[in-house]
Formats: C-alpha cells, structure tokens, sequence
C-alpha cells in the first residue's frame, strides 16, 4: 500500500508505503508499485491507530440491545417507564428487559418492587452506570430461582423478611452467566466496526471477570474478523496465553470497593499475579479506594506496568502516593462531560478539582493513558480527547480547569503502546506496524475540535478495515 500527500507530525506532504505489517517508507515523492494500492490522503493528517486502554467488549455487545436508563438518553421516571415498557412491547413476553446505565437522578433508589410496578410480571434487569449493581424483578428472580437457597447462589441483599431484595452488588459476571442463552457467542461485530471507524486499532478489555470462556469467545471474534483490532485481555490470574496473532494477555485485574477493603487478601492477589509473570490493575475510584490501591502496591511491591485503573479523585497528597511507588494510571476524561453535572451534586466540593486528573499526573511524571470504559461510558477516545481539552460538562461548566492538556497531549492518551499505557506514543515512521488512523483534514484543523466525524480511514497491519468513502 501507498498512502501520498499525507501530513506526519505536522509535515506535508508525505508518503507512506507498507509492505506487509510494516511501514518501509516515510518520504516525499514516492512512486506507486506496480500491484500497489493507492491512497491519496489530500493532506490530511495520518496518526497512529488509537489504543482503547480500558473497555468491557462483551458488556458493550450487551448494551447495543439494552434500554438506556440514564442521562443523557432519559432523565426522569416517566421517560424512563416509556423506554422499557417500548422495549417490552417489542420484545416476546418471556424476553428478558435489559436496562443500562441507571443514575439514580432519573428516578431514586431501585430495588425488585420498584420495577415490578413499573413492569408488571416481565422480567427485568438494570445495571446502575458504574456497572456495580444490577436490580432485577420478582419475575426474574422466580426465572431463575434466586430466592431457591438449594442452587447455592452467591450471599444476596435480602430484607427484613429475609427475601431478595433484588439489588445484586457485584455480581456481574454471576447475572451474566444466568442470562447469557445458550448457543452461539455474543456477536461483537458492530462493536469492532464501530471501534474501527473512531480509528481505533487497538483495545485493552479490562473485565474483571474474563476466565477461559470469555478469553476464547474475545480469540473468535478477533479470529473471525468481528473485531478488527489488536486486543488485549484483562482478568483471572489464571487465563493462559491467547492462541491468537493479535490477541495477548494483559493485567491481572482487581477491584476495590470502598465499603469492603481487605488489605491482606489484596496483598496476596497482587503477589501470586507478580509470581505468574503478570502485572496488576487494580479499579480504584474514590479518594480511599486510591489510597488502599497505593498501600497494596507497596506492600506487594511495583513491577512495570503496574497500574491504576481510573484513580477517579486524586488531590495533591494522594497522587503523591502513586508518583511515588511508579504507577501508571489509565483514566477517562470523558466522564467530566459525561457525569460532570451530577458530580458537581454528588462529589465532595473539595474533591472536585481532582477528578479524572491528567495535566497533574503529567506534573508528577505518572506515565497515563486513557481509556472509554464503555458502556459505562460512550465508546468514542475523541470525545474523551476532546473533554481532556475544555473539561467541560455536558452542561456547559468547567470542571478541573487546571488539569487540561491540549489537544496534541489529548491524542497521546491512545495513541501509547498496548502493554505501555502512557508511555512514548507510537510513531510513523520505517519499521513500525502500520496500524494507522486517517483524517480527512490537516492536524492544524482537527485539533480544533477532536470529532471522530473527522476519521477517513483505518489501517490494521496494512489491511483498510474502515473506509468512510467506500461506506465500511
């Protein structure tokens, strides 16, 4: 392949050829081979593949068929109630109703009573957004026998009549398997097309959850050509080694929450994970779960690639903490846009200037990089690019103003390598995989904005993968 007239690093025009994976050329005036495809980029500027560092694929399969329960898609009970009373319409009376991205602005507190007034009779699940909790109906858990104590369920939140209360907490992977059908795996087709028209290349799923069924469904999709990008995979200690060219295996992951914190327990993971060759991600948000997560690395020692997973709210002398033992954190500036308004309601008002840090961490030189987390957040790097930029709510106020970067800085938030987040952004240049982004506009121009509408073309290993003129 032949890629003239592009601009790199802010130099134009160039050519590009790639022979195989690799690009051999990056010069001026380059003349097409004979049997060479040729594409004329008209000056736009030709990036690096983006790396999503942090996403849930098979949730986000999920959530492509799930009502959306939240802002911004409804925001009160009666909007709400229409959407999943549309779905059940729609869908045969022993479906179950999937609902995603609950905020309890929309209509409080849920539990089993609430949606079966809501609903009546139809079984019904709805994951609250942070992904921590699902509540379900009484008609699902009579589905699926969860008040039957003879299944050996795992310890549910009941009442004081000792029945569930339908709030399930931390217990995704467990709801998954109840209500995942049998047969054929998720189809995560339009989640790799999707992916590939953001011009993204590379995605890091960071699922707690992940054992061997889940790293061998994530090998077929990626075998198949459903995803059309490199993946790494999160999860057990004991996921073996991906079969699969373009598949690898990433961090053993780990998950705080701040009502329940056992210190010894988190230790000893992060140990056997160090001992098995494996570096560690722990899911840290709250101003106490970042502080324990530092403890357990310097308790459990650092190895590279160590890293923290959003470290949400970090003030000066916690992030100290995490400069300090040499983590890397992976965070999610879109969530400022995103969830900025209910922040400036929920989170203590000493603590907002410090959520979803980045020109901080560059302050205290902690290697970052950024991920979408989606579903539970939107599955487009440029808008988290471009929240990195104005941190702005969806509303219009400024969250953090002091921890803007520019738009430059914002790219190379996906743009590090898969297995170094944060590290020396990937380059043009001889020699390198030629995983790369297209845009239809100069640098000078895209930077205005950082719009993924802007995205022509993505290249995986020399193959086009999404073309916006061809319309796939």
């Amino acid at each position: 392949m032949l890629i003239r007239r592009a601009e790199v690093d802010g130099q134009a025009p160039l050519d590009v050829r790639i022979d195989g994976e690799r690009i051999i050329a990056v010069e001026r005036g380059l003349s097409p081979s004979p049997g060479e495809v040729v594409i004329d980029a008209c000056g736009g500027a030709l990036l690096p593949g983006l790396h999503d560092h942090h996403i849930h694929l098979l949730a986000l399969a999920a959530a492509e068929r799930s009502v959306r329960c939240g802002p911004p898609h409804v925001r009160s009970e009666d909007e709400l109630v229409a959407a999943l009373r549309a779905a059940a319409e729609r869908e045969p009376a022993e479906a179950v109703i999937r609902g995603v991205g609950y905020h309890e602005s929309v209509a409080g507190e849920l539990d089993r009573h609430v949606l079966d007034r809501w609903l009546p009779g139809r079984a019904v699940q709805i994951q609250q957004r942070t992904g921590a909790l699902w509540v379900v109906s009484s008609a699902w858990i009579e589905r699926f026998g969860v008040d039957d104590p003879s299944r050996g369920h795992p310890p549910l939140e009941r009442d004081v009549e000792r029945r569930t209360t339908g709030r399930l907490y931390r217990l995704d992977g467990w709801v998954r398997t109840l209500g995942r059908p049998r047969g054929a795996p998720p189809s995560l087709e339009a989640v790799g097309v999707r992916a590939a028209r953001f011009g993204v290349t590379g995605l890091t799923d960071a699922t707690l959850g992940n054992a061997l069924k889940e790293l061998r469904i994530l090998e077929r999709a990626v075998r198949v050509g459903e995803l059309k990008q490199r993946l790494v995979v999160m999860g057990w200690e004991r996921l073996p080694t991906p079969r699969l060219p373009g598949v690898s295996l990433g961090s053993v992951k780990l998950v705080l929450d701040e009502a329940e914190l056992f210190f010894e327990a988190a230790v000893s993971a992060a140990r056997v994970a160090h001992a098995r060759g494996r570096t560690v991600a722990i899911h840290a948000v709250t101003r106490t779960e970042v502080v324990f997560a530092a403890e357990v690395f310097r308790e459990a020692g650092v190895i590279p690639g160590d890293r923290l997973e959003h470290a949400s709210v970090a003030p000066p002398e916690v992030a100290a903490l995490v400069a300090e033992l040499g983590l890397t954190v992976v965070t999610q500036p879109h969530f400022v846009r995103e969830r900025g308004d209910a922040y400036r309601t929920d989170v203590e008002l000493r603590d907002q200037p410090w959520l979803y840090r980045c020109r901080g961490w560059d302050a205290l030189q902690v290697p970052l990089g950024g991920g979408t987390d989606a579903p539970f957040g939107e599955p487009d790097p440029w808008l988290a690019m471009q929240a990195a930029v104005d941190r702005r709510t969806e509303s219009g106020h400024v969250i953090g103003p002091g921890e803007a970067l520019t738009p430059e800085r914002a790219l190379a938030l996906f743009t590090t390598p898969a297995a170094r987040p944060g590290g020396t952004p990937r380059r043009i240049a001889p020699g390198e995989l030629a995983d790369l982004c297209l845009l239809d506009r100069p640098w000078r121009l895209a930077r205005a904005r950082l719009a993924s509408e802007d995205v022509r073309a993505t290249i995986l290993g020399g193959l086009v993968t999404w073309d916006r003129e061809a319309g796939s």
